[in-house]
């Protein structure tokens, strides 16, 4: 058991994480001389890789000085914090990873009061020492008052601190950068020597709880956690102490241990491995595998409830199938409840016969399940997100956020009449060199698109980073609806550019010329606040009359270019936007123009 360590790298998003544990693998000799390994190692996802972000917890291992260190790559985003928190029980200590310059972040709150909350031993890396901005003495402090301020222990607060450049491949015990040197042997030795061995029982009946679930065509579910006691061989007879209460019994038909990069089948593990198993093919988080007649069943885990919902549906545009291969309900509910097998915080119910609710942990959470659907040949149609609202004790709650945002000084006026019409709550104000940090509660609908708006507030230049904080009652107002209407079609057919050139006065477009259009889809944003009926399609009338002035040359403004996030961050909730493997278009629910204004009379 002295051979064994079990730790989480944690931190908030973009602080070096998933770098950190590239370096770990290569300067440990986990790979071969020869070996080609790209950057993100451990970003295996085709989204991951994309966006440059960890979306799932994930392990790996390996050796230093005879010493199995076993280490899971956790997300830094707050929509996957369900993740973090679970594999806190698989583990007896952590790699708190904070920026040199940015220092702690409404993230990094999250992720250490999770780890402080289940007692693991913390170790602080200082990431990204080698910035000309690095400030990492100021960065210690801002680590220590988190920590006091998270009621940390004695214990805890001694935490011994590593500066490196995960990017460089360097690190040391100094801040001074001269004493860097190109090896990660500080951190693994520090990791060695500090981290406790996992508190777990060699002898006795053997007992394992899943905290993440992958899955397989094959074998079905795989729980994924650490052996909490005794011993167990593969195609052993086992027995799975559910939720409820009730027991089954199954046989372990697949057993896996992971080294690097690789998921190696093995055929025995003991106490203190992490390890996959199959044989159970609804196997669930927090549920307990024991030994038969040892049916000790250890605490449930805690998931978090989502807080957000959409509606998934079947696309029942005019251009339906012209893209996308996969169309029906039965293939989009089917490949929703395949999801749900591996993503505990996510959850799906019928709306009617040809839609579902679909509710997760925030924006980028769900529009990551819709990217993927699409690159699949997925066809669907989704609503605005909605917040999901609680009734607790006779009043109506829904969630608020905690949001940190850091901006030079001239953009702060404008940011604070944005937050205040969103309902935010100013906590602190604070100023230093030329930046302001601010800290504020905000309703998670007033969130919803707020983003996008900030980046052209700021000119590209603020900071905006958000973590759930709790239930409170409802906010007053239309916090984040759009303030300006839509250019509508009310034709279908080719858009022409001398029908957009007239229609570039009204607003802003979002098509080209030689697009295709259909009756109520949208073209474009409207500069007034409501919506207008435009024919885009229109072409000039040609006669055989020579005309005594040349025509001229029609020069169009560049379209707007509009994301997945950005779509639906801008619908209203009369609005859908249709995902198809090669577009994204914006659409009313009701496509036609009469009956449509029909709807919105009755509705005034």
């Amino acid at each position: 058991m002295k051979n064994i360590r079990n730790i989480a790298i944690i931190a908030h998003v973009d602080h070096g994480k998933t770098t950190l544990v590239d370096q770990l693998l290569k300067k440990s000799g986990t790979f071969r001389e020869n070996e080609t390994v790209d950057e993100r190692v451990m970003d295996s996802n085709a989204i991951e890789k994309e966006r440059g972000i960890t979306i799932l917890a994930k392990t790996t291992a390996v050796d230093h000085n005879g010493c199995r260190i076993n280490i899971l790559d956790t997300p830094g985003h707050a929509d996957f914090g369900g993740e973090v928190e679970r594999i806190m029980n698989m583990v007896d200590g952590v790699l708190l990873v904070v920026d040199a310059y940015e220092g702690t972040m409404p993230q990094t709150r999250f992720v250490l009061k999770k780890a402080l909350d289940a007692g693991v031993t913390p170790i602080v890396v200082v990431n990204k020492i080698d910035k000309p901005t690095a400030r990492p003495s100021a960065v210690i402090d801002e680590v220590l008052d988190l920590f006091i301020e998270l009621g940390a222990d004695e214990n805890q607060l001694e935490f011994p601190v590593v500066y490196a450049s995960a990017l460089n491949g360097t690190s040391s015990l100094e801040e001074d950068l001269s004493t860097q040197k190109e090896t990660m042997d500080p951190i693994l030795d520090m990791i060695v020597d500090y981290i406790p061995a996992p508190k777990v029982e060699l002898d006795g009946p053997f007992r394992f709880q899943p905290a993440l679930l992958d899955y397989n065509d094959f074998v079905g579910r795989i729980g994924i956690g650490v052996v909490n006691r005794g011993q167990v061989r593969l195609n052993d007879m086992v027995s799975c102490v559910r939720l409820d209460g009730s027991i089954k019994q199954f046989r372990i038909q697949k057993m896996f241990g992971y080294i690097g990069l690789k998921r190696i089948e093995i055929n025995e593990a003991a106490a203190g491995d992490i390890i996959a198993i199959a044989g159970l093919p609804d196997i669930g988080v927090g549920e307990t595998v024991c030994a038969i007649g040892h049916e000790e069943a250890l605490p449930p885990l805690r998931i978090d409830e989502p807080t957000l919902q959409m509606t998934f549906g079947v696309n029942t545009s005019p251009f339906v199938g012209r893209e996308g291969k996969i169309i029906t309900a039965r293939k989009i509910e089917e490949r929703l409840l395949k999801e749900t097998e591996k993503d505990v915080s996510l959850k799906v119910a019928p709306n009617d016969s040809e839609s579902f609710i679909v509710s997760g942990r925030g924006e980028l959470h769900l529009s990551i399940l819709i990217e993927n659907m699409r690159r699949e040949g997925f066809e669907l149609q989704v609503s605005k997100p909605e917040v999901i609202k609680k009734n607790i004790d006779g009043v109506m709650c829904e969630p608020f956020e905690d949001v940190q945002i850091d901006v030079p000084e001239e953009y702060v006026g404008s940011v604070i009449e944005a937050l205040g019409n969103r309902e935010g709550i100013m906590e602190n104000m604070m100023t230093q060199e030329g930046q302001t940090r601010l800290l504020y509660v905000v309703p998670s609908r007033g969130l919803i698109g707020f983003t996008t708006e900030f980046m052209t507030m700021t000119k590209g230049y603020g900071m905006l980073s958000h973590t759930y904080k709790e239930y409170r009652p409802l906010a007053g107002g239309r916090v984040g609806e759009r303030k300006l209407g839509v250019l509508v079609s009310m034709e279908n057919g080719k858009a022409t550019a001398y029908s957009l050139g007239s229609l570039e006065d009204r607003g802003i477009m979002f098509i080209e010329p030689g697009t295709e259009v259909y009756e109520g889809m949208i073209v474009g944003e409207h500069s007034h606040e409501n919506d207008l009926a435009v024919n885009p399609v229109k072409g000039k009338n040609l006669t055989n009359t020579r005309s005594s002035s040349k025509d001229h040359t029609v020069v169009l403004n560049r379209p707007r270019l509009m994301s997945l996030e950005y779509c639906l961050d801008y619908i209203n909730s009369d609005e859908l936007v249709e995902v198809t493997p090669v577009s994204y278009r914006m659409r009313k629910r009701i496509l036609n123009t009469n009956e449509r204004k029909k709807y919105d009379s009755r509705k005034a």
